[in-house]
């Protein structure tokens, strides 16, 4: 049951929160806004507590002083379709430490897709901090349910860098769900920013068409080159400068992402094939030390000890894990992460050169 409150009393509280007005990216259109609704006191029977976004639950100490405060608290966030509590738990818990049988809030009308999303961003906003756990949780959940959103958007969400964010999708099992990212009319992965606006997410491809169009019509519009290409008014300028300066239109950031972003395809798909192979390491290795034109070359025995001392199998790193200090984990992960990029541009720059010669 629903009842008019009046804003006085609840503006009290206010004034110890944020305010419950900070957009979040969408996938269909521009930010909403969450405190588009007035407020209403709502029965606290009808109230869905479960869906936080905290790991351990409520915090009962929290519970504890909020319950003893005489102010009027601020209006709980609840999603109307399915009267579940988006932002406030500890408040409705409080209420009912004190009895009371109804509870200011305010209603969130966006769609139940996004609701796990304002949830974690008006419990970074105010009240109860997440914990940094709670908060890689809540990006990786926001990973698998929005795959196409922007490290940098979710980074924002989640209170969290947005390299900490590129981090947790490598690592994610929701980096599958990548195959069903959005791509522009160039068949270029796009993702979606804090402003709504769909990028791609290597514009590698763009700029080399901006670049030949600008070098088979010096005096077109970079308006037109653009359009034509598929980038920015910006990129298209930057790409122009690049090469009046005589340097690749494509920065080497870019290039690099792009060299790597091709293989991902080919290789997430194979992994029974790579497992299988990392069986397989010891007769590889064994066969590569019987061919003569490694065996009785200097080059060739210099090689072979290279990779004897660099090949890793999973029977050497696993024991390792579990020995490893929580507080190095992410800098050791970033290493191996290194490590694994590094490996993998080899294997390209080879295969390369077995294409060329054939």
């Amino acid at each position: 049951m629903q009842h008019e409150c009046e804003s006085g009393p609840c503006a009290a509280g206010n004034q110890a929160f944020d305010d419950l007005s900070r957009p979040f990216p969408s996938r269909s259109g521009p930010p909403q806004m969450v405190n588009s609704n007035p407020t209403v006191m709502v029965d606290i029977c009808t109230l869905i507590l479960d869906g936080s976004p905290r790991l351990n639950g409520e915090d009962g100490a929290h519970v504890c002083l909020l319950a003893e405060l005489d102010a009027m608290l601020p209006p709980i966030l609840v999603h109307r379709s399915t009267m579940r509590v988006i932002d406030g738990i500890h408040r409705v818990r409080a209420a009912q430490a004190k009895g009371e049988i109804a509870i200011a809030a305010q209603f969130y009308d966006g769609s139940e897709d996004t609701v796990f999303v304002v949830a974690v961003e008006q419990n970074i906003a105010h009240g109860l901090p997440l914990s940094l756990a709670d908060r890689k949780a809540a990006a990786s959940r926001i990973i698998a349910s929005h795959p196409n959103w922007s490290d940098r958007a979710i980074a924002v969400t989640t209170g969290l860098s947005d390299r900490t964010v590129r981090t947790i999708r490598q690592c994610s099992t929701a980096e599958t769900s990548q195959l069903n990212d959005r791509s522009d009319r160039n068949n270029r992965v796009e993702r979606i920013g804090r402003d709504g606006r769909a990028r791609p997410l290597n514009n590698a491809e763009g700029r080399h068409r901006a670049s030949q169009i600008i070098a088979e019509q010096p005096t077109v519009a970079l308006r037109t080159v653009a359009k034509v290409a598929g980038v920015s008014l910006g990129t298209a300028h930057d790409v122009r400068d690049r090469m009046r300066r005589r340097d690749d239109p494509i920065p080497s950031r870019q290039r690099a992402a792009a060299r790597s972003g091709s293989l991902v395809a080919a290789r997430k798909p194979n992994r029974s094939v790579t497992s299988s192979s990392s069986r397989n390491l010891p007769s590889m290795l064994e066969s590569l030390r019987k061919d003569p034109s490694l065996k009785f070359t200097d080059a060739g025995r210099c090689m072979l000890r290279w990779l004897c001392s660099h090949v890793v199998k999973p029977q050497d790193w696993e024991p390792l894990v579990e020995c490893i200090p929580v507080h190095c984990t992410d800098t050791i992960a970033e290493l191996a992460r290194s490590c694994a990029d590094a490996w993998q541009e080899f294997a390209c720059a080879l295969e390369q050169r077995r294409s060329d010669a054939v």
